[in-house]
């Protein structure tokens, strides 16, 4: 089984490095990172990344995680891909776990619990309520790592092209085609949007964004306002 990591990027200097050094130098991973036009030294970081890793190559794309991650997807080999936020960092034994979660062919993909890579309480209490929301709702977000078969990614149509929200959309897709594996194995994140915006505000505003969303309001709405909140 081999796996296409795609990691969409858009001025990510800063966590990118992180994520790309603690990939697992495993032969069954291709690394496919899509930039949708950085202006810092993104490119710089990936390409001397690449040049060490003869099985990783930079791809470009219009702006749009969903765009870059669908490009990503076109352009990979793997029978699985995984796609991966650019301050994500998967657990060295991943491939093996995914291997693992795939051994039972009715399952169509699967995504990781997450943790932040902080000590606070805060973190601890946000990463375990966004756990159990995953696994009680059957929805993953894309900061837990969500992986799928290939074909099955071709048969649901990939992301839709929508500027929020691609990740909840893309994973209800899934679950109508099969069962998701909810692993346990964690893979860790960045505490940076939630230092930055407060945690209550941060909490709040993703609370809104979602009952928005499940009530109608378009994705692309949503995210006029959220870039104003940013």
């Amino acid at each position: 089984m081999t796996i296409s990591v795609i990691i969409p990027t858009l001025n990510e200097e800063q966590a990118l490095g992180q994520t790309l050094a603690h990939l697992p130098p495993s032969q069954a991973l291709e690394i496919i990172i899509v930039d949708g036009g950085s202006r810092d030294r993104t490119l710089e970081v990936a390409k001397a990344f690449c040049t060490n890793m003869p099985s990783a190559h930079i791809v470009g794309a219009p702006t749009g995680r969903a765009r870059q991650m669908n490009e990503g997807a076109r352009v990979s080999r793997g029978d699985v891909l995984l796609f991966l936020h650019a301050d994500t960092q998967i657990p060295h034994e991943a491939p093996r776990i995914i291997e693992l979660a795939l051994a039972n062919p009715a399952v169509v993909g699967g995504r990781f619990d997450v943790r932040f890579d902080t000590h606070s309480g805060w973190g601890q209490l946000i990463s375990t309520f966004m756990n159990w929301r995953s696994r009680t709702s059957g929805i993953a977000t894309g900061d837990q790592a969500i992986f799928v078969r290939r074909h099955i990614f071709e048969r649901v149509g990939g992301f839709a092209d929508i500027p929020l929200m691609e990740d909840i959309d893309f994973s209800r897709r899934l679950k109508r085609v099969g069962p998701m594996a909810a692993l346990r194995h964690t893979v860790t994140t960045s505490f940076r949007r939630w230092e930055q915006q407060g945690p209550l505000r941060t909490i709040l505003l993703m609370w809104v964004l979602r009952f928005l969303y499940w009530a109608g309001v378009s994705p692309s709405r949503l995210s006029r306002w959220y870039k104003v909140v940013r």
